[in-house]
């Protein structure tokens, strides 16, 4: 007489229809169907999201794999029967109670189902020929009957990350040209209309920019970026239509100039100078260039200052270096952030020009939390003059804030 397959737990856990249900489907396997275990197991720990399981209850799921002696699951002998003693510790020494929660996790999930004995006890029963025939475990049928679900749900989520990664890198490259972009036109006087149409100045181009950066949550999934990221491009394509007109605007203007002077000076008759003449004094014509001051150094070392305002590098024109390469982006993003020259000037009349420049980085790097950084900047002079500001513990909570939000990331 064949020994009964147990259908309800032992002790006092209670059965449920989903338990029901996973071992209604491991009867459905058929018996020439073929895994290998350890494929399976990459495709669960992929989609362990959608599956519901946690970190640590895949641990034990390794353990009970490792604890089947064939790397293909296949045929009846699916049953293994480890104590919890030696399953804890090749799942790294994991406490019994902790075992127990995350192997009933396992149970609930439809990935393994229990075959308990009469007693609770786990062991295998073996015929005269020493092969097993019966065993009382953890049957883990639900891996291969489901392997095609559990391949298909990896599959998805490592196409959705696909998805997110390339989004990222989309937002991450537009940022970098408009920031860039929005600098050249400013440094050059590039219009920021055509036509009479458009935004008044490259300040509200910024706006729109920093608005649209704005929008993007610290946990960001794909279907919040991908609207921000064609907004994005767009805005990015509009810059670089403006910089291009410009430019060809400027060569139609040098042409027709060009073409003028080459008519001026087609006339054969005219004298022509091939030698210069050299002035009466050599010197007289020299101007006297006075040596540039030395930039000060800041209180904090540069790479510090970067690392709590990285959003400064977007605006600058070949990295930022040294100190003077900092000041100099950070008068290109001033007129952006709309402050005055009135704020700048007692801004630096308070502290010196490096402090107030990482304090402008600083509020860059804020964004749109601070709704006028003209006033800001006005409101952190005045403390620092009554020595109530210090750039140590706005610079440490930047650092602070951006490794919180990696680590969510």
């Amino acid at each position: 007489m064949e020994p009964r397959h147990s259908t309800t737990p032992f002790g006092r856990r209670s059965l449920t229809l989903a338990h029901v249900a996973s071992q209604a489907s491991a009867k459905t396997r058929p018996p020439e169907k073929a895994v290998h275990k350890w494929n399976i197991f990459r495709a669960i720990c992929t989609a362990k999201n959608a599956l519901g399981v946690p970190e640590r209850a895949l641990a034990v799921l390794d353990a009970l794999l490792s604890f089947h002696p064939e790397t293909v699951l296949t045929g009846e002998g699916l049953v293994v029967f480890p104590s919890n003693h030696q399953l804890g510790l090749r799942a790294h020494g994991m406490p019994m109670a902790t075992l127990r929660r995350h192997l009933a996790a396992l149970v609930d999930a439809g990935l393994i189902v229990r075959r308990d004995s009469p007693n609770g006890k786990r062991y295998a029963r073996k015929g005269r020929s020493g092969e097993i025939e019966f065993a009382f475990g953890f049957d883990l049928a639900p891996l291969v009957v489901r392997s095609e679900e559990f391949e298909a749900l990896a599959a998805g989520v490592e196409a959705e990350a696909r998805a997110l990664r390339l989004v990222r890198e989309r937002i991450t490259i537009c940022r970098r040209d408009i920031a860039k972009m929005i600098a050249t036109g400013i440094e050059e006087g590039v219009p920021a209309q055509l036509a009479g149409q458009g935004p008044a100045d490259w300040a509200e181009i910024h706006q729109i920019y920093r608005g649209l950066m704005a929008r993007i949550p610290r946990s960001a999934t794909r279907p919040v970026l991908e609207p921000i990221a064609d907004e994005l491009s767009l805005l990015a394509d509009e810059i670089l239509n403006l910089l291009e007109t410009h430019i060809n605007s400027q060569n139609m203007s040098g042409n027709e100039s060009h073409t003028e002077r080459h008519i001026q000076s087609s006339n054969p008759d005219s004298p022509v100078d091939l030698e210069p003449r050299f002035p009466e004094s050599r010197g007289a014509g020299l101007e006297i260039v006075p040596e540039r001051k030395r930039v000060p150094e800041g209180s904090f070392p540069l790479g510090m200052v970067l690392d709590a305002c990285p959003d400064l590098i977007d605006y600058s024109k070949g990295g930022i270096a040294n100190w003077r390469d900092f000041l100099a982006t950070v008068a290109v993003v001033r007129p952006m952030l709309g402050i005055s020259p009135s704020a700048w000037e007692e801004a630096i009349g308070v502290m010196d020009e490096v402090q107030a420049s990482i304090v402008v980085a600083a509020i860059l790097q804020r964004g749109e939390a601070i709704s006028s950084a003209g006033g800001y900047l006005r409101e952190l002079t005045r403390k620092a003059q009554a020595a109530e500001f210090s750039l140590g513990p706005m610079l440490m909570a930047l650092i602070g804030s951006r490794k919180r939000e990696k680590k969510r990331a």
